[in-house]
């Protein structure tokens, strides 16, 4: 397979992943064909997208005519069949493996054999997934961080199976949206989550089992290892729904007890304390 050049792309699911991605491709000068389900979603992301964008023009990071284009580089569809002529397509939708495989399988129908199938998952195997595809050496993992406009890092993952004209072409688009895009081999969680999400879930027992408040340990974390933001804090930005996901990938991935979920996570998420997103994590966040 011949390096493809990578000049259309196409984005399916339109949350929080999907409407950043769309947007970076975009501003980059990349069309961009944005699918998702439902209409109300595809509002919701292109509303999102011009606040994003609207940000950057009053900070005086872009101008305010190439914040138009870019939302103007932006086709939104409730049909798969308008990734027919991209050359990749990225999936950011739900973590589940058995609708990932799905989505390939539709795609395999529709693609041609040379579209890229690029997955955003965050800790699910891409040997898994790319079995799923008639053409498994075009499967490769793309994981983007949150918020997208603003992380720098892109996860390029690199199936059993992923051919090295598919890997090369997905580093250089990364490099192409302004991106750092750093290669690693598949493994359960991948690199930064196989080290982020286990001190999360520690710091989370640290508070199951009262050693600390969340806002002494999260104190400790910043003042005694020069985090940024402590792990407690983290856990709540990203999802706690999230946090327990890429755990329970591990746990199960590995065999390893050392990735078993803090029962104090299961019970926030089960009682709906997911984080920011709730508005209730391991603290409280006021509705702005």
């Amino acid at each position: 397979m011949e390096m493809t050049e990578i000049r259309k792309v196409g984005v399916i699911g339109a949350g929080t992943m999907g409407n950043g991605i769309a947007q970076v491709c975009a501003a980059a000068g990349f069309p961009v064909v944005l699918q998702d389900l439902a209409e109300p979603a595809l509002d919701r992301a292109r509303a999102t997208m011009a606040g994003s964008l609207a940000r950057q023009v009053k900070k005086g990071l872009i101008p305010e005519a190439d914040a138009d284009a870019a939302l103007a580089r932006i086709e939104t569809t409730t049909t798969l069949d308008r990734m027919a002529d991209r050359d990749i397509v990225v999936e950011a939708i739900v973590e589940k493996l058995e609708v990932k495989t799905g989505i390939i399988g539709k795609l395999d129908a529709i693609c041609p054999a040379e579209t890229i199938f690029a997955s955003n998952t965050s800790s699910i195997s891409l040997t898994q997934l790319a079995a799923a595809s008639a053409h498994p050496g075009r499967v490769v993992g793309m994981h983007f961080f949150n918020p997208v406009p603003v992380m720098q890092l892109v996860e390029i993952i690199r199936a059993l199976q992923t051919t090295d004209p598919v890997a090369e072409a997905v580093t250089g688009l990364t490099r192409a949206i302004g991106k750092t895009p750093r290669v690693s081999k598949d493994s359960y969680g991948f690199i930064v989550n196989r080290l982020l999400a286990p001190q999360i879930n520690e710091a989370i027992n640290c508070v199951y089992e009262g050693l600390a408040t969340p806002e002494d340990i999260d104190s400790m974390m910043k003042l005694g290892a020069n985090h940024p933001m402590g792990p407690l804090s983290l856990g709540d930005l990203i999802g706690l729904d999230v946090v327990l996901n890429i755990m329970e990938t591990l746990y199960s991935g590995f065999d390893d007890p050392k990735y078993r979920p803090s029962p104090l996570l299961k019970q926030m998420v089960h009682a709906g304390y997911l984080g920011r997103k709730t508005g209730r994590g391991f603290r409280e966040y006021p509705a702005a």
